[in-house]
């Protein structure tokens, strides 16, 4: 399953969350598909100086994600990962019926 998720923290520990980062990047059962990083204040209400990093992944298992996201938050980061719902473009409608009912 696809996750987009969102990981926060003050610059202050982004040696210690890299490094975290690094480490849980290769683990098995999950693959990491895209990275983004926003600086300085990425959205109302987060703290001035804060980093945010947004990434897409796909991960085998509720074990693999919290594989990778426990050194992150014993590094300083707060990581929140939203599970990631694929439709189709061209049937977005009728994918959108049928989760109606």
């Amino acid at each position: 399953m696809k996750f987009i998720n969102f990981i926060m923290y003050d610059v202050a520990k982004a040696a210690e969350v890299a490094q975290a980062a690094d480490k849980v990047a290769k683990m098995p059962g999950r693959k990491l598909l895209a990275s983004y990083v926003c600086e300085g204040i990425p959205f109302p209400g987060a703290p001035p100086n804060s980093i945010i990093s947004i990434t897409i992944s796909e991960s085998e298992s509720n074990e693999a994600i919290a594989e990778a996201q426990y050194p992150l938050a014993l590094a300083g980061a707060s990581v929140w990962a939203v599970p990631v719902l694929e439709v189709p473009v061209a049937g977005a409608a009728a994918e959108e019926k049928k989760y109606r009912k």
